[in-house]
């Protein structure tokens, strides 16, 4: 496929201006926030960083799922699994405030808790700082480094070179290293928050988000983008119930994982983790506990099982913009009473942190979405693709 009117990328440079003007916005304010109260800016920090992270690495395991899969969902929305997974570098520079906060966020780097505390002095090989800075360098130069490869092999293809194998056997390879980083990165990041915790099932519980923020965000940019040329008369209603049904599909395996999780933890009723759950059921958590319950899980399973809801841009945006809405309440409910915080508070800065750090990544992500053809047209599928989106 050679068309050449696929080879300019949709002019999105207003959309863009916004966001980095939101994102500048949001460092003055994150700024004060921080002089005011440096805790409550780290944990929402943390929160919106966690967020934006799960959007670009569920991209980049669609990317690769897409390319093993084949499928013109994938094709279609390729270009956008590209420029959400080449964020990650950015991202990578803001992990910075939270590389200098550890001793804020994790009780585990607080050398006080360290010597007076026994469990943790077990896991201190593991969990310490230094060797928590070495393992985040390490994911994200990983991450990145499986991004930018699978996004120039895409742009070799579209000047002619054959190079669907080399994207093919990456990609198997690069799901097992992306599922093992990401397990040890859900048990650094987020669950060391509460050191004396653990579950075997957390890190599975971080892909699956992940790969619904990824599918989430995508469907969302898809109906932005679909509304302009070239992919009003490509994006075609079954790649729209496609995506669809995957994220209706992702939306039902975090909820047996969450269900999972909470059934053998409740069951076994061991001191070391039961807490962890007391925690999130008191002080008004137990009510975000039931609206997760029924935005995460009952409302968009609901509404996912509408065939016309799913093969129309406009209302399945709606519901995709919901879902990274409540996922942001998820990652909420997790980091919120690991701090000691009793009561439900949402603090201004809990706003402010994702708007901040949603509008540079939003920028980031479409000066990448502009740098490349809106559409592989290197694909040797991408007629067919058009066609089976189109019904025909």
């Amino acid at each position: 496929m050679t068309d050449s009117t696929f080879s300019q990328p949709v002019r999105l440079a207003g959309l863009q201006r916004v966001a980095l003007m939101v994102g500048v916005a949001g460092l003055v304010l994150c700024g004060l926030g921080y002089s005011v109260d440096h805790h409550q800016f780290l944990r929402s920090y943390l929160m919106a960083f966690v967020f934006w992270v799960s959007v670009a690495l569920g991209s980049l395991a669609l990317l690769m799922v897409s390319h093993l899969s084949g499928g013109g969902w994938g094709i279609v929305a390729r270009r956008v699994f590209e420029a959400s997974s080449r964020t990650l570098p950015f991202l990578a520079l803001a992990f910075l405030p939270i590389a200098f906060g550890l001793e804020d966020l994790y009780l585990w780097a607080q050398p006080a808790l360290l010597a007076s505390d026994t469990i943790i002095q077990h896991k201190a090989p593991y969990l310490n700082q230094s060797f928590f800075l070495v393992r985040t360098v390490l994911y994200f130069v990983v991450w990145s480094g499986i991004a930018w490869t699978l996004s120039a092999w895409s742009h070799r293809q579209d000047a002619g070179a054959d190079t669907s194998l080399r994207m093919q056997r990456l990609s198997g390879g690069g799901l097992l290293v992306y599922a093992i980083t990401v397990f040890f990165m859900s048990v650094d990041w987020i669950m060391s928050l509460d050191p004396h915790y653990y579950s075997s099932i957390y890190g599975m519980l971080f892909m699956v988000g992940q790969a619904l923020s990824g599918m989430a965000f995508t469907i969302a940019i898809l109906s932005i983008v679909g509304q302009r040329e070239p992919l009003t008369r490509t994006l075609g209603v079954n790649h729209l119930h496609d995506l669809g049904k995957l994220m209706l599909a992702f939306v039902m395996l975090w909820a047996y994982l969450t269900f999972s999780q909470f059934l053998i933890i409740w069951s076994a009723n061991l001191p070391e983790e039961i807490p962890w759950y007391l925690a999130r059921m008191q002080g008004g958590w137990g009510w975000v506990g039931l609206v997760l319950i029924f935005g995460h899980f009952f409302l968009p399973f609901f509404l996912l099982l509408n065939r016309d809801l799913k093969r129309n841009a406009r209302t399945l945006s709606l519901v995709a913009l919901f879902i990274l809405a409540i996922r942001l309440a998820d990652l909420f409910w997790l980091i919120g009473p690991a701090h000691g915080t009793t009561r439900v508070a949402v603090h201004w800065l809990d706003l402010v942190a994702p708007l901040t750090l949603g509008g540079l990544f939003f920028a980031v992500f479409l000066w990448q979405l502009g740098t490349r053809p809106i559409l592989p047209v290197g694909e040797p599928w991408l007629q067919d693709a058009i066609e089976q989106g189109a019904g025909h």
